[in-house]
């Protein structure tokens, strides 16, 4: 754990590590907010647990807000918070660096493309 909590981009990535996290953020900056059903139907394969698990936290680590609002049946909303939202220019320069540089990456992904490595 000392050596994540001495690199700087170790302790970064700690907060949108996992297969499901960068969709998550990316499905949230697109609108407002989002119920629970709305995502699950955006990430089509995400099982209910995992979305569950990586949306718990995400909201532990402050990134995303989850609303309860109390009437029957419960109603919860997702959304970014200030925190969660600084992370979305960063996320965007990923996507523009992918972008860039498709061909080598694609390359890579199908020579060497590990399932285990993104979960």
């Amino acid at each position: 754990m000392k050596d994540i909590i001495d690199c700087p981009a170790e302790r970064s990535v700690y907060f949108i590590g996992g297969k499901w996290k960068i969709r998550i953020l990316f499905n949230l900056s697109s609108k407002k907010k989002l119920r629970f059903g709305e995502l699950k139907r955006n990430l089509k394969t995400v099982t209910q647990q995992m979305l569950s698990k990586q949306l718990k936290e995400l909201a532990q680590d402050g990134i995303v807000n989850r609303k309860v609002h109390q009437i029957v049946p419960p109603k919860v909303e997702y959304s970014l918070t200030e925190f969660g939202n600084s992370l979305i220019p960063i996320l965007r320069s990923f996507s523009e660096w992918n972008k860039r540089n498709s061909r080598t990456i694609s390359f890579k992904l199908n020579k060497n493309f590990e399932e285990n490595r993104i979960r």
